[in-house]
């Protein structure tokens, strides 16, 4: 089974290299908990990768067999824009590591389809390349679901695809989407994705999701992964839970291992210790 890296060293090498090629990712966890830090260490990493390969082998050490980089790393935002993106990513990470990694990475934002139903400013988020006049005629009979499945349609296939998040679109479809229409799409989105034989990663905070949200997001994903904070004394720890994962979960299983201990730091999130299953 082929095999594209999530970036994360130590995660990577215990489920064999990556996640299966064609895999849709669900990154569900509390704030702060290290889902976030996640993606923003896979889209740098695999970055680097791609045009920094002695920095790479550095910080990530070397892929393994049957493992094949994307084609190309995309980071899809409804909300922000690429600097902020970078700025926010370079908390977490090295600056010098982040500026190399993300120069391979695509950053689309979908920030007019999104925001142009609400009473948000235009200005405050259209591109101020035309007239306010013509960005409004651009965007009227635009649809956000629409924009985010023909992005994926032309730029997902044979890549990473990090979407900065879901939760956006959770909280739009409060009042402006159908919450059907969005777990259907993601459903679609599954199909399709077995197809294109790349990688979506799905960021979403679990905290303002009720059970049955949430249950069906993960029904619409390959895999699931929780990110959740534990409490030990006096201390706090970022944890990681492998919920579900095809072609994953089983061999993670067979090792008695499911949860891990994780921490955050200058190359970006990784897997501290593992934790069997008593």
């Amino acid at each position: 089974m082929e095999r594209l890296p999530l970036g994360i060293s130590r995660f990577d090498r215990i489920i064999g290299g990556g996640a299966p090629a064609g895999s849709v990712v669900l990154l569900a966890g509390q704030s702060g908990a290290g889902a976030r830090e996640f993606c923003y260490t896979s889209a740098v990493m695999n970055g680097l990768a791609r045009y920094e390969s002695d920095r790479f082998e550095l910080h990530y050490g070397e892929l393994e067999g049957g493992t094949t980089l994307p084609e190309e790393i995309h980071y899809v935002s409804f909300t922000d824009e690429r600097d902020a993106i970078v700025d926010e990513i370079s908390f977490v990470m090295e600056r010098e590591l982040v500026d190399e990694g993300t120069d391979a990475v695509e950053f689309v934002e979908l920030a007019e389809e999104y925001f142009q139903l609400t009473p948000v400013p235009t200005d405050w988020y259209a591109d101020q390349t035309g007239s306010i006049a013509d960005l409004g005629s651009r965007t009227e009979s635009g649809d956000v679901l629409e924009a985010f499945a023909d992005y994926l349609t032309a730029n997902a296939a044979g890549n990473l695809v990090v979407v900065d998040s879901i939760t956006d679109l959770v909280a739009a479809a409060d009042d402006r989407l159908d919450w059907s229409d969005l777990t259907v799409l993601l459903k679609g989105l599954a199909r399709a994705s077995h197809r294109w034989g790349g990688v979506l990663l799905l960021l979403v905070n679990s905290e303002p999701l009720t059970t049955t949200q949430l249950g069906r997001l993960k029904e619409a994903a390959d895999g699931t992964l929780l990110f959740e904070w534990e409490s030990g004394g006096s201390e706090r720890a970022r944890t990681l839970v492998v919920e579900q994962f095809r072609g994953v979960l089983s061999r993670l299983e067979d090792e008695d291992v499911v949860r891990f201990e994780t921490e955050i730091g200058d190359a970006g999130f990784d897997i501290s210790n593992v934790r069997k299953i008593r």
